[in-house]
């Protein structure tokens, strides 16, 4: 069954950027959920367990914003979360300068994983896959990272980078998915949606947020 949009449970604009750029029609829908990394919890668990976590949240946002019976509610969810891994340390969102340039210290000249779990709810079932990527950096002084977090790029980047924007003068080398490491891989994204009949390459792509 093919449907006309689907919502995206992300206020991440690289992940609205991402879904325009294969041409998927979707609305966004704000969706918050507890971040919080549970005792023990390993970086895959992490990210998949959050990003069917925002799914549910979506689903039940697009209920509450749509009428009963409203077909517009029951459109497939789209989510994910992306978790930047060094060792067995999770890099979120820095909390600030000190923080933001302790994460680049801890890249530095090493080579990390990213992790990007997806997840569709659609149909009464949540489909989840996950991308995995390794990125290396060069050596980046304390001064750099300072001015780098300066530029205001990374305050809201898991890891404390963009690696679409200013960030990528540190990545040597990547290996795995760009989009991936933006925070929606798309080649994995594109075959949830495929298989719950959402169209790409739609010239209508961006709708508002409820």
């Amino acid at each position: 069954m093919s449907v006309d949009f689907v919502y995206l449970a992300s206020g991440s604009p690289r992940r609205r950027q991402l879904l325009q750029q294969i041409g998927v029609p979707f609305q966004v829908l704000s969706v918050t959920v507890d971040e919080s990394l549970e005792s023990g919890e390993e970086p895959l668990a992490y990210v998949s367990r959050l990003a069917v976590a925002k799914a549910g949240a979506g689903l039940k946002a697009a209920a509450g914003a749509g009428r009963v019976g409203d077909a517009a509610a029951e459109r497939p969810v789209l989510a994910a979360d992306t978790a930047v891994v060094i060792g067995r340390e999770i890099l979120g969102k820095p909390t600030g300068r000190d923080d933001g340039v302790r994460m680049l210290q801890l890249l530095s000249g090493r080579t990390h994983e990213v992790l990007t779990s997806v997840a569709l709810a659609a149909g009464g079932r949540t489909s989840t896959c996950v991308s995995r990527s390794e990125v290396t950096f060069r050596e980046i002084a304390v001064a750099e990272a300072g001015a780098y977090w300066d530029t205001g790029e990374p305050h809201d980047k898991a890891g404390g980078y963009a690696v679409q924007g200013l960030g990528a003068v540190f990545i040597a080398q990547l290996r795995g998915s760009f989009s991936g490491v933006m925070g929606l891989p798309l080649f994995e994204t594109a075959g949830l949606l495929q298989a719950a009949g959402v169209p790409r390459w739609s010239v209508q792509t961006a709708a508002g947020t409820r």
